[in-house]
């Protein structure tokens, strides 16, 4: 079961939070939403229901609590009750959260309304209970109830954090010049009570520069394998061992989140066709979504079995999932194999883990190493586990060997072989595992030693002209070695450290996804922040390493003879030289001068030789328009295949003409007519103009990538490559 969390959140929205300090660009309430906002955020991105969060305004115009009418408790409101916030509750917090225009209003009375409302949700059940302060500490506070309110936290179990804008922290290196006396007094007081409670004391510039930091989420560890690991077979022999163990993950990719398909509930047209190569349903229900999003709908795919039927209106008949059968290709047909006789195929194994051998540490190669690792450790309620464990463990140790194991997690799965190795730490002893392969899975292939050439006829050469050189492999190594990285840091004490720990190296894809999910859902309308230092780190060396290294970059150049490629020439087919004969006869002239050998460049194509014909035009085409007619011609072939295409039966030869329009006017450097042919044919076939639904020949078009020439591919384009990109997503 999740652990129950309840967090209040407290926020200093006083008039003096409008101000701008420390020649910051944003006022104080903007700068401390930035912690407050992160951390909501990221209670809401876990999707639990028992991480719950309620949100108190400080210093507020209105009252609205539930100790209002006592004397001290103006000027507070309960904007949020402690419950599971989803996003339209914080499109709805941020309209809310805005400079007041009063300064009244005492933050320890705040902080008694926090407590009773935790106390009022939580009562006696078990919950991690926090409260977090936020304020500049400019407002008056009364702290005649100093002990009472720190004897309550200590006794509910409540963690209270103070955030304070611009405070003083001797350990961050922080103090603010020409701090008022009220702010100072009000410091002293919020210091003195998380120390009696055990609570946190901090300065907002410290907690705004952890944010830099990407956050790891917490797992909870699930056993992928509970049972016996055993060596010999039990059942036969008292000599052989068991071993109750329980396995589990220790290390595992973990996966950005998923994107999820949403249509938009309001002025979406009935019937309108899906976007999809499947329906795309509207699935109302899977909205345990939050109540009262936005006009967001989640999708559902549907998905539909067709087969040839030429008795059928469309050619296609549709048939039900239970008519399908399975089949396994043999060659060149399907061999069927019903639902009642799939045990034949199946491989029946019962759950275990085996030892089946021992092997020398030495014999093991690291390219073998096929999956994640996980740990084995004893069932924490069998003592005898643990010793007879901890005895395989340190044998293993001692004689620098591994175990080899056949896993079996569950009955009828497949087996699969592992090699376990010991790991033994001052408080931790285990079995670290990963997965051998199998001899179908390794891919042996043989390639040319790099220190040698071995000639036809078997001769060894150390020394040739493909070959390093020894004064190459010498600067090369001088290269490597001042690349460093395990000493170009350096720790607290001024000791070598390394540049990038493991774990600091922190996946860009997830971290950065989640930072853009985050900002979106409080700032849909804002650009997203530029990614954190601590992704981007790296993928930028440090200046100082750069410059160390480049008297030894320099030496590789000159000792490998590096020079720069010279840039890409642009195209010259049309203007290139002729290839002239041995014999100096000019024979395209003499072609010409024959009258049967004259080719009309304004005679339109054959349909039955079309391409050959369109490329010898273009090898003589003397000006653009001769270029631009045969595209046309060409383009209005393979329209009229389409057009007249029974299925898919002239796709085939309008694919192929296409490709080579492309090719040719790529190269010829006439990207425009291209573009402008492909733009007109997609939206022809859309339309419907080339003889009725054709969106199967736009599919094959997107796979076979006829898409815009960009910039990319000819420098004479005017075509970005987003824009060519967005032109075949597009359907």
């Amino acid at each position: 079961m999740a652990t129950k969390e309840a967090t209040v959140v407290i926020i200093d929205v006083g008039k003096s939070m409008a101000e701008q300090h420390a020649e910051r660009n944003e006022t104080d309430l903007q700068w401390a939403m930035r912690y407050v906002w992160d951390r909501i955020t990221s209670t809401v991105a876990n999707a639990r229901k028992t991480a719950q969060v309620g949100v108190i305004a400080l210093r507020s115009d209105k009252t609205a609590n539930d100790m209002k009418n006592d004397e001290g408790y103006q000027h507070i409101s309960v904007i949020q009750p402690i419950s599971q916030i989803f996003m339209s509750n914080l499109r709805d917090l941020r309209g809310m959260i805005k400079t007041s225009s009063t300064d009244r209003g005492d933050a320890l009375s705040a902080l008694a309304i926090a407590i009773q409302m935790i106390s009022s949700h939580c009562r006696k059940l078990q919950y991690i209970r926090q409260i977090v302060l936020v304020t500049n500490g400019r407002g008056r506070m009364d702290a005649d109830d100093l002990i009472d309110i720190s004897s309550k936290l200590i006794e509910d179990g409540i963690k209270l954090v103070v955030v304070g804008v611009d405070f003083d922290d001797a350990t961050f290196g922080y103090e603010e010049e020409n701090k008022a006396e009220v702010k100072r007094k009000n410091e002293t007081i919020l210091r003195d009570l998380t120390e009696k409670a055990g609570g946190t004391f901090g300065t907002l510039a410290e907690a705004i520069e952890e944010l830099e930091t990407p956050r790891i989420k917490p797992i909870k560890p699930t056993p992928t394998y509970r049972g016996a690991l055993t060596l010999g077979d039990t059942e036969k022999y008292d000599s052989a061992l068991a071993i109750n163990v329980e396995r589990y993950p220790r290390t595992m990719v973990a996966s950005p989140p998923s994107a999820t398909t949403f249509i938009v509930r309001s002025g979406t047209a009935t019937g309108e066709p899906s976007s999809q190569s499947s329906a795309t349903v509207a699935h109302g229900d899977s909205a345990q979504s939050a109540p009262n999003q936005t006009s967001l709908v989640t999708t559902k795919m549907a998905r539909t079995y067709h087969i040839i039927d030429e008795s059928a209106p469309s050619g296609k008949r549709e048939v039900n999932r239970e008519e399908l059968a399975k089949g396994y290709t043999y060659g060149r047909k399907a061999v069927p194999i019903s639902e009642s006789e799939e045990n034949v195929t199946a491989f029946e194994t019962t759950s275990g883990l085996d030892i089946i051998g021992f092997i020398p540490a030495e014999n093991h190669h690291r390219f073998t190493d096929m999956s994640r690792t996980s740990v084995i450790i004893p069932q924490r309620t069998d003592e005898k586990a643990y010793m007879a464990l901890s005895s395989l463990i340190h044998a293993l140790w001692e004689t620098d060997s591994f175990a080899i194991a056949r896993l079996v997690a569950k009955d009828n799965r497949p087996p699969v072989t592992l090699l376990l190795a010991p790991s033994i730490e001052p408080d931790f002893e285990c079995l670290i595992d990963f997965e051998l392969p199998f001899a179908e899975d390794v891919r042996s292939y043989t390639f040319p030693p790099l220190d040698r050439i071995v000639t036809v006829s078997g001769k060894v050469l150390t020394q040739h002209r493909k070959l390093p050189s020894e004064t190459l492999v010498k600067a090369m190594d001088a290269y490597v070695d001042q690349m460093e990285l395990s000493t170009l840091a350096h720790d607290d004490a001024g000791n070598p450290a390394e540049y990038l720990p493991m774990e600091e190296a922190y996946s860009p894809v997830l971290h950065r996804l989640q930072q853009a999910i985050r900002w979106r859902a409080v700032r849909p309308m804002e650009a997203v922040p530029p990614p954190p230092t601590a992704l981007t780190r790296p993928s930028h060396l440090p200046e100082e390493l750069l410059e160390s290294v480049k008297p030894c970059l320099d030496a590789v150049q000159k000792a490998g003879d590096v020079k720069k490629v010279p840039p890409r020439q642009l195209s010259r087919k049309r203007t290139r030289d002729p290839i002239t004969p041995l014999s100096g006869l000019n024979v395209s002239a003499l072609l010409h001068a024959d009258p049967s050998r004259h080719r009309n460049t304004t005679a339109p194509l054959s349909p039955t030789n079309a391409i050959p014909e369109f490329k010898q035009r273009l090898a003589t085409a003397a000006a653009p328009g001769i270029i631009e007619d045969a595209a046309r011609q060409l383009t209005g072939l393979a329209e009229a295949w389409i057009r007249n295409s029974v299925g898919d039966s002239g796709y085939g030869r309008a694919l192929e003409a296409l490709r080579v329009l492309r090719e040719e006017l790529d190269e010829l450097e006439v990207p425009a007519i291209w573009n402008g042919v492909v733009r007109e044919l997609k939206r022809k076939l859309l339309a419907g103009e080339l003889g009725g639904d054709r969106a199967e020949m736009w599919w094959l078009m997107r796979v076979n990538r006829l898409g815009l020439i960009d910039r990319r591919g000819s420098p004479t384009s005017d075509v970005t490559e987003d824009e060519a990109k967005q032109f075949l997503m597009a359907r």
